[in-house]
């Protein structure tokens, strides 16, 4: 019989970070510079431990909790409240979004130390940690949807944290405008599910899933469960950046580099992710939406990865890899592999904040120049940035016992178990992005540690260098302080290890066992992968025979060659291939699109609203046309009321006469007709 956990504990795993942030947000001034980082990074650590606490809770005792924390207001039947459910889903994900959170604040204080925004910054990354707990904690579609808008809103603040910076403007701008795309879909997944379920809370409308899945969508043969969960998943494909919604991912790059590790690495690009693993038992009746799925996170790990080979912003380098990865997740969706789809989210939180926090401490030892171009040979003078920044690259790039390893591969084989349409071109995208992802992880990481010194005389100079014989100033690299290297190493251990530790108990074990649904009779790609699996060391050991070993070493083996051996191979393959060159430098026109076809079409409906509507109607027809119709009315009634008696006694006498021949004309009308 599982255990019951404490209320009040589980309050103050929110409650500790928001206390941070109100005391850094409202009396930083007070508190000063010291105190703001102290009190934050004081209720993300209380806020990590005891999530701890409850994973252990949970993983060894069976321990869970659902129930209602406070009721805010119920209409008829409906329940709107604020409620938690813990089990083995939401555990994981305290503990990795309190963790990376702690890693980020104390990079932070190394990070901005010279900002002038110091206490507004740890503000909000500890307001975001609160909003992102909210939103993993629910138990029901209200509080879930509260959660998704607060780190939407604190993302945009984020993003924006340099205001003055006009491309910061622009790009927050544009990550809030894209993610209320998604957002409409996903309050319309929601107002589906009350509409016909006629709750909020989980618990219940998965109840009704069942009856659900009878129903059509009015005035179509649609299935309502499919409507539904597509809808569900545009909200999840604008917060997870899935193409055509990854758009705003790459440019959120011009916020701070913390904030890149914190939110679009481990925790609001992956609370899409969770959505839908949460709401498996809605998903797992819909082989449509599934399908839509799969083929949607095909698309984003191939093409995103394509994206990586052509970047030179060492920060956008590793958010494409991002984009591509959240690809690798939502296949595994797709394949009702959800577990792999968590279990990946989990494994790149702890990589891809190691290498967005290593890529932070390369910008600080280079004095803030981002452009890998004008690096090389970083090893020797920053050694723990290299080390780390090492582990990272193989754990993402999949390399046998490490962390990335266990799920990509993971992922790779579910799919090759599926029967949905779509499964033969996601399997060709993740195997191919294997290569990819090898490819562009290692061309970042050659460049930048290895071969010739090129920051003494920088190739592409940029806005921090000055300018002197026609280079850039030179700066002599160094490695960072500790609270930036203290966290580059803390990550890099569940970065190797954390993969072969738990792949046992979260795929092939009960840890999920009441958090995720899956129909083995319908979707055996977890069944065909448990009879696989024969303990992680035998797989790592069976993983050097395999297509995706090979390819992740030669994506390695031509990186290393094309930028150390013979550095004019790639400049020649980009001549060759300039049309395809082009299409990557252009971000495949989505940018274009988005701004001259779909941005131009809203510009000219808003105008015709505007001026149609609000101008002529609204404002014309209703407000200014009642006006002049009164005023119409008015001037009429002004003929009549003149103010002289004779004209009112005249005009009584007319009335009379009226009247009185009103009243005599059928008797005046029968005497003449005699």
């Amino acid at each position: 019989m599982s255990t019951q956990l404490s209320q009040n504990l589980l309050l103050a795993v929110p409650l500790a970070p928001l206390a941070g942030a109100i005391i850094a947000g409202f009396f930083g001034k007070a508190v000063g510079r010291r105190g703001a980082h102290m009190v934050t990074i004081l209720g993300v650590l209380v806020s990590f431990v005891i999530s701890a606490m409850v994973l252990k809770s949970v993983a060894v005792e069976g321990a869970r909790f659902s129930g209602t924390i406070y009721e805010w207001m119920v209409l008829g039947a409906l329940k709107m409240e604020v409620g938690f459910l813990v089990d083995g889903l939401t555990a994981m994900m305290m503990c990795v979004v309190t963790f990376v959170s702690l890693m980020v604040h104390i990079y932070t204080i190394g990070y901005m130390e010279e900002d002038p925004g110091y206490q507004r910054f740890f503000s909000y990354i500890s307001l975001f940690t609160f909003s992102m707990l909210m939103l993993v904690m629910s138990n029901n579609f209200l509080q879930l949807f509260f959660g998704w808008e607060a780190v939407g809103l604190v993302s945009y603040l984020l993003i924006g944290f340099w205001y003055k910076k006009p491309t910061a403007i622009f790009a927050n701008l544009k990550a809030f405008l894209v993610n209320r795309v998604g957002d409409f879909g996903f309050i319309l997944g929601i107002g589906l599910i009350v509409t016909y379920a006629g709750t909020l809370g989980y618990a219940e409308t998965f109840a009704k899933a069942a009856d659900l899945a009878k129903l059509t969508f009015p005035g179509t043969d649609w299935m309502l469960i499919t409507v539904t969960c597509i809808c569900l998943f545009i909200g999840a494909m604008g917060k997870s950046a899935q193409f055509p919604l990854h758009v705003w991912l790459p440019d959120s790059m011009e916020g701070p580099t913390p904030i890149s590790a914190l939110i679009h690495a481990a925790t609001m690009v992956t609370a899409g992710i969770f959505m839908v693993a949460r709401m498996s038992p809605l998903f797992e009746l819909s082989d449509t939406a599934l399908n839509f799925v799969l083929v949607i996170g095909a698309i984003t790990a191939l093409f995103m990865g394509f994206m990586g080979i052509i970047q030179n912003d060492i920060k956008r380098v590793v958010a494409y890899s991002t984009l591509s990865q959240l690809g690798y997740m939502t296949v595994a969706l797709g394949v009702s592999a959800y577990s792999v789809a968590v279990f990946h989210l989990m494994t790149h939180a702890f990589f891809k904040a190691l290498l967005f926090l290593g890529a932070g401490s390369v910008i600080i030892g280079m004095h803030h120049d981002q452009d890998i171009r004008n690096m090389g040979g970083l090893r020797k003078y920053m050694p723990i940035t290299w080390l780390t920044s090492l582990l990272g690259s193989l754990a993402l790039i999949g390399t046998p016992f490490f962390a990335g390893f266990y799920s990509k591969d993971s992922i790779i084989e579910a799919v090759h178990f599926s029967k949905l349409p779509g499964a033969g071109f996601a399997m060709f995208a993740v195997t191919l992005g294997v290569f990819v992802t090898a490819f562009y992880s290692f061309r970042m990481y050659f460049l930048v540690f290895h071969g010739k010194e090129r920051f003494r005389h920088k190739p592409f100079p940029g806005e921090h260098d000055h300018h002197d014989d026609g280079h850039g100033h030179a700066h002599e690299p160094h490695e960072s302080p500790w609270v930036v290297t203290a966290p580059l190493l803390l990550l890099a251990i569940p970065s190797v290890v954390i993969g072969a530790l738990t792949i046992g108990p979260m795929l092939h074990g009960d840890f999920f066992k009441d958090a995720i649904t899956v129909d083995a009779s319908r979707h055996a790609a977890m069944a065909e992968l448990g009879n696989a699996f024969h303990g992680w060391v035998a797989m790592g050991v069976h993983a050097f025979t395999t297509v995706p070993f090979f390819l992740a070493l030669a994506g390695v083996v031509v990186a290393y060659v094309f930028y150390l051996v013979t550095p004019a191979v790639p400049a020649a393959i980009a001549k060759a291939l300039s049309p395809v060159v082009r299409i990557l430098e252009n971000k495949y026109y989505m940018d274009w699109i988005n701004e001259n076809i779909i941005a131009a079409a809203a510009r000219k409906l808003g105008l015709g609203l505007w001026k149609g509507g609000d101008q002529a109607v609204i404002d014309g027809l209703l407000i200014d046309g009642s006006a002049r119709a009164v005023g119409g009315i008015a001037s009429l009634t002004r003929l009549i009321q003149t103010g002289y008696i004779y004209w009112y006694a005249l005009v009584m006498l007319l009335g009379v006469f009226g009247l009185l021949t009103w009243q005599l004309w059928p008797t005046l009308s029968g005497l003449l007709g005699r």
